[in-house]
């Protein structure tokens, strides 16, 4: 019976979005009530798709430029390619001018996995949520413990928030986030004058032992580094910190046990 089976992520995820079945609505509302730490999951999950949805807002109300309007771009390709092979029709859609930039590119590459995008993933994360002043984390440094056992379980891994203090940055808290290449933790500093950090942390697939690096990636500074398969990136804003010791104090308390 549907009532029997077990709730998992999967049911949490489409009651989230309006999509689970009728018949196990009230079973998944039942498991939140009784299970506190599905429901701190089912409000991170929550508050990270209302976040993406404010900061992609801006672009998602802009109207769509009349080079990638679908119609127009049909029509042309319509006329040009009129009395050619069908492959070869299909080959050359896939080239059209405008829409085969960025988003063609997507479309047929697989998302970079190693150092390199690990770096660009935390700074993607810093954007998001560290300038966030209103709710930057979802579990306070309060509740650094729940948190730890939260992002090990979803990253398969023992993780936990560096102690960053003697570096002059206190820890707000963290969360899970989503990256291309799977869950990752990100966990927020502050410094005394309010400018804020970010450790992120996630396994990866390739790359598994790499030396520091430092990346710049427009007001933002970073150092990515791998150890044993888990990935770690320090992001701040330029020159507020030197990165490297931070850097080397979080890679001094790894790995964890």
């Amino acid at each position: 019976m549907t009532g029997d089976r077990p709730i998992s992520e999967d049911d949490l995820h489409a009651f989230l979005d309006g999509v689970l079945e009728e018949s196990r609505r009230d079973a998944v509302r039942r498991y939140l009530d009784t299970h506190p730490e599905a429901q701190e999951r089912f409000a991170a999950y929550r508050e990270h798709g209302e976040a993406l949805r404010d900061a992609l807002a801006p672009v998602s109300d802009q109207p769509l430029p009349a080079e990638l309007n679908l119609k127009a771009l049909v029509e042309r390709r319509r006329k040009t390619l009129a009395g050619r092979r069908q492959m070869a029709a299909a080959a050359a859609i896939l080239c059209i001018g405008g829409l085969s930039g960025w988003m063609g590119r997507e479309a047929v590459s697989p998302p970079a996995r190693g150092i390199q995008a690990l770096g660009r993933e935390a700074v993607d994360n810093y954007v998001v949520y560290a300038s966030d002043t209103r709710r930057p984390v979802e579990l306070a440094s309060d509740q650094r413990a729940t948190l730890t056992r939260w992002v090990s379980d979803r990253l398969d891994t023992p993780v936990q928030p560096p102690d960053l203090e003697g570096a002059g940055y206190r820890f707000l808290g963290g969360r899970l986030v989503t990256t291309p290449n799977g869950p990752a933790a990100l966990f927020i500093y502050e410094g005394a004058a309010a400018e804020r950090l970010a450790v992120m942390m996630r396994p990866m697939e390739i790359e598994k032992n790499r030396s520091m690096s430092e990346q710049s990636y427009g007001a933002l500074d970073g150092v990515t580094w791998s150890r044993d398969g888990l990935g770690f990136s320090v992001v701040a804003p330029r020159a507020s910190t030197d990165l490297l010791p931070v850097a080397e104090d979080v890679r001094r308390q790894t790995p964890f046990s």
